[in-house]
């Protein structure tokens, strides 16, 4: 399992790498994630209308503990990753977990403004692209996931910068400004307990959040291995199969789980791949047009959007996560191959186009 967590990915990414793009319909396959999108939004607002998650009912639990040693410890009997420090539940729709579910929201996110982002940079979205888009919020909101929920916004961010919306762009950092006023005026607030939304917030800000706190830990737990083992502890040893073995060393970062597994050379290669594919995907995004461009996008604010979550999780362990994510990565570079490669235009055939 380990060796599958740290490799099959590769072979996806060179699935993508070797297929025809020509055979690939991307409006189609797409569209089937807006389905999905909006499916899995449709479950997740009768989980919060019942507000019992429907993992509750179907066995998953059973299944982690028999399966992955994975106890009911959290409270209303569900595992710890569907509750909040809060005391506030978190739903999974039908995805693994709330994480994987706010996780694949991003995908879903990064999808959207991919299949209906034009050559231009308008944007046209129909019926059903709204109303996946109001899943995605509906699904990052009450998956209540710190992270992801930080990556929604900067994906919105960042993509309004590249599209050139100067009005979102100023919105954003408007709201970013006030918002930042007023965390500061709270945390004057030294006699005031607060509560709820606003608790996770302050709380996740100064570190006193123990999720928070155990991020922290594990990250310089797993940096220490790597400087005393550089060449790795071997599989397993770190991970969602360290987890199982209740041996985990440094298992809430997806690169310092490669460094204490596989060594210092595979995370920094790993490091290098990823931000090589959002540098790559940013050069050639104004160069591209047609579904080589919607893919380019994709990808683009794909890597954007799982950089957090790759900070605080392990997304190779989440399957639909992290083929989807290299099988258009691979896509990409075979699109980007065959646009380097295509012999140009006549001179003669120009100037017949032009007239």
């Amino acid at each position: 399992m380990a060796l599958k967590g740290l490799s099959f990915y590769i072979m996806v990414y060179f699935m993508g790498r070797f297929f025809d793009p020509k055979t690939i319909y991307i409006n189609k396959y797409f569209s089937y994630i807006i389905l999905l999108t909006i499916a899995a939004g449709a479950i997740l607002l009768v989980e919060v209308a019942a507000q019992s998650p429907l993992q509750f009912h179907s066995g998953y639990f059973d299944y982690s503990y028999y399966f992955f040693n994975l106890d009911s410890s959290g409270a209303y009997g569900l595992q710890t990753s569907f509750t909040s420090d809060s005391g506030y539940i978190r739903f999974g729709s039908f995805f693994t977990n709330p994480l994987e579910h706010a996780t694949a929201t991003l995908l879903a996110l990064a999808v959207i403004a991919g299949l209906y982002t034009r050559d231009d940079n308008k944007l046209n979205i129909n019926g059903i692209g709204l109303l996946a888009l109001g899943a995605t919020f509906l699904s990052i909101l009450f998956a209540l996931s710190r992270a992801p929920l930080a990556s929604y916004f900067i994906m919105i961010y960042v993509y309004a910068l590249v599209t050139k919306r100067k009005m979102i762009v100023n919105a954003i950092q408007t709201l970013l400004g006030l918002s930042a006023v007023y965390i500061a005026y709270l945390f004057y607030q030294f006699e005031n307990n607060h509560s709820g939304i606003i608790a996770v917030i302050l709380n996740t800000i100064d570190f006193s959040d123990p999720s928070s706190v155990g991020h922290l830990l594990a990250w310089v737990e797993g940096i220490a291995s790597i400087i005393q083992y550089p060449f790795g502890l071997g599989l397993g040893s770190s991970g969602r199969v360290g987890a199982t073995l209740d041996q985990n060393i440094g298992g809430e970062n997806q690169f310092i789980i490669i460094g204490v597994q596989a060594g210092i050379i595979a995370m920094v290669l790993y490091l290098l791949v990823y931000v090589m594919f959002i540098k790559t995907s940013l050069k050639w995004l104004p160069l591209l047009k047609g579904k080589e461009r919607k893919v380019c996008m994709t990808v683009f604010l794909i890597k954007i959007g799982l950089l957090i979550s790759t900070l605080t999780s392990e997304i190779e362990s989440s399957t639909y996560l992290s083929y989807m994510n290299w099988f258009l990565s691979g896509l990409l570079i075979n699109m980007i191959m065959q646009v380097k490669t295509a012999p140009a235009p006549k001179p003669e055939l120009a100037e017949a186009h032009v007239y």
